[in-house]
């Protein structure tokens, strides 16, 4: 049961190309934009699309494999854990972010999509 405490597993696309950071220790970090999409009726009998967006991290190998493979549209299943943190903006204001720490990248798709 352990292993489930802080578990997030999620298939989206990307919402736009990994954005990569390469630190002078050699270190390499790449952030994600995932959008996951639910369709519902709404009261009217229309169909709704409800887009929520993710802040996906991913470090080391995974970060080198989403560059090099990855870009906007890209179909990924990724699983993690679920992070909140807190900083100061430029203006000296406390701004809140919840991110995903990718420990797993799988590049989906169908064959013969480039």
């Amino acid at each position: 049961m352990n292993a489930l405490k802080n578990r997030v597993q999620l298939i989206g696309n990307l919402g736009s190309n990994p954005e990569v950071k390469k630190f002078d220790s050699g270190k390499v970090l790449a952030r994600l934009n995932i959008a996951t999409s639910d369709k519902y009726k709404d009261e009217n009998g229309k169909y709704v699309t409800d887009t929520q967006w993710h802040h996906v991290t991913v470090w080391g190998n995974l970060a080198t494999m989403a560059e090099k493979y990855l870009k906007k549209g890209s179909e990924v299943a990724i699983e993690g854990k679920l992070v909140y943190r807190n900083f100061e903006n430029k203006e000296g204001k406390k701004q809140y972010i919840t991110e995903i720490i990718a420990q797993e990248v799988l590049m989906l798709g169908r064959k013969g999509e480039s």
